[in-house]
């Protein structure tokens, strides 16, 4: 691996690609990926990415975000969200993304918390669509470099200024990368959990930098839990039967076969729902049905979930199938503005891995590739329009003796992002005790 670039991008989700795709060409790029290239959560998304369809539409879809993250959010994070989505489809479509159409126009559906049907979708594999159509255009470009098997263990830093990198080579190297700008889009923490829809190896290392670097956090308390992964007793990730499923008409039942929950309010009141009729029925499952939907859309539609759910021996045009919630999606991350900038110069956070305030506490099913794309454009926008940065004249920041034992680092890692999310978690039940009170 070079130790110089222009550019350093940590991570090959659809924030991390897209970001290096709306740079100029002209700029030198290096990307890092913990795993191959394809390991992000973002080629597991099904469901679908949402676009607002007309003006009318506009308060509505505000609204919708608003409610589902508890009024959490930021409202300027969320308006321009909405106001770039017809723009960012645009660009995907420009890529050779392919979605779904009907009678020669982009189709839409509805999915948990939306008042009305605006997300587009490619079968019920959306994220592998959009991401893998954008790992191919990067894989073009000349100026871009990927290295996979490729783990950052630490920011170059100094006096509050990123210079870059330290990562972990695929050969078991540890180097210093030193880069112009920085750009964490490294993904969730869903290795952290025993049962997640997530890759076990995001674990929350940009989370945990920031924390020993006093980089500013925002919201790390608010984890997403997801109503419906398949149950199973097998070891490893969770898989997600999407949302998408009980916006076409599939339904809860409990252990007497009885419907029990709206399916599709937010995903935190369903999975809250479900968890009570575990307990009420002592199993650790409930049941989903699709037989309101017919056979030829789910293999239309989900053949992904047609094809698992076979194969965990369910076959969902015949038969309920068990699911449980499972962790899913980080709404807090490292605090970032409209531009994606965090509290240490020259470093941005975009994706799951930032957070600019549009989820709030609850995110809205389909915004999350929406949101990634629309702020790793912006981010992208602020650097390309930055004065050209200068990089350390002498690589003082870097002590290879700091990083011999990266297995006790990872390990302390681990347990400062967790300590973290708990103190957070406390601080916010506290306040909100409190201002129940006071109201």
């Amino acid at each position: 691996m070079e130790r110089e670039t222009e550019v350093v991008i940590v991570g090959t989700g659809a924030a991390g690609l897209f970001c290096a795709l709306q740079l100029p060409e002209s700029t030198k790029i290096t990307i890092i990926t913990k795993a191959e290239a394809e390991g992000s959560d973002s080629f597991l998304a099904q469901g679908g990415i949402c676009m607002l369809r007309s003006e009318e539409d506009y308060e509505p879809y505000f609204e919708d975000t608003m409610k589902a993250g508890h009024y959490k959010n930021n409202p300027e994070s969320v308006e321009m969200m909405i106001r770039s989505s017809q723009e960012i489809i645009d660009l995907l479509i420009g890529y050779g993304v392919e979605f779904e159409h009907q009678d020669g126009k982009l189709a839409f559906t509805r999915e948990g918390g939306h008042s009305k049907p605006r997300i587009l979708f490619h079968e019920d594999i959306t994220g592998k669509e959009i991401t893998g159509k954008l790992l191919e255009q990067v894989k073009k470009r000349s100026n871009i470099t990927i290295y996979e098997h490729t783990e950052m263990v630490d920011v170059l830093c100094e006096n509050n200024i990123c210079y870059g990198i330290i990562a972990l080579d695929s050969r078991g190297g540890v180097t210093a990368l030193q880069a112009g700008h920085t750009v964490l889009a490294c993904g969730g923490i869903g290795g952290l959990y025993r049962h997640s829809t997530n890759f076990s190896h995001l674990t929350g290392d940009a989370i945990a930098i920031a924390l020993r670097h006093h980089i500013t956090l925002k919201d790390v308390n608010f984890v997403q839990i997801h109503p419906t992964t398949l149950y199973s007793e097998k070891p490893g990730r969770r898989f997600l039967i999407s949302e998408s499923v009980r916006g076409e008409g599939a339904v809860l039942y409990n252990a007497k076969m009885e419907r029990f929950v709206d399916e599709l309010l937010p995903r935190d009141v369903v999975t809250h729902a479900i968890l009570e009729q575990m307990e009420v029925d002592d199993v650790p499952y409930v049941w989903l049905s699709m037989e309101g939907i017919a056979k030829k859309d789910i293999l239309g539609h989900f053949p992904n979930i047609y094809k698992r759910c076979l194969e965990e021996g369910y076959d969902v045009t015949k038969e309920c199938i068990p699911v449980v919630p499972g962790q899913h999606y980080f709404m807090g991350g490292i605090q970032s503005d409209l531009e994606g900038r965090t509290s240490m110069k020259r470093l941005y956070a975009v994706g799951e891995t930032s957070c600019n305030g549009v989820h709030g506490a609850n995110r809205l099913a389909s915004n999350s590739l929406l949101e990634s794309l629309v702020f790793a454009r912006r981010a992208a926008m602020d650097m390309a329009q930055a004065e050209p940065q200068k990089l350390a004249e002498e690589n003082t920041m870097f002590h290879q003796e700091t990083y011999t034992d990266l297995k006790k680092l990872r390990q302390e890692n681990r347990t400062l992002v967790l300590q973290e999310i708990e103190r957070m978690k406390k601080e916010y039940e506290q306040q909100h005790n409190h201002d129940l009170k006071c109201g």
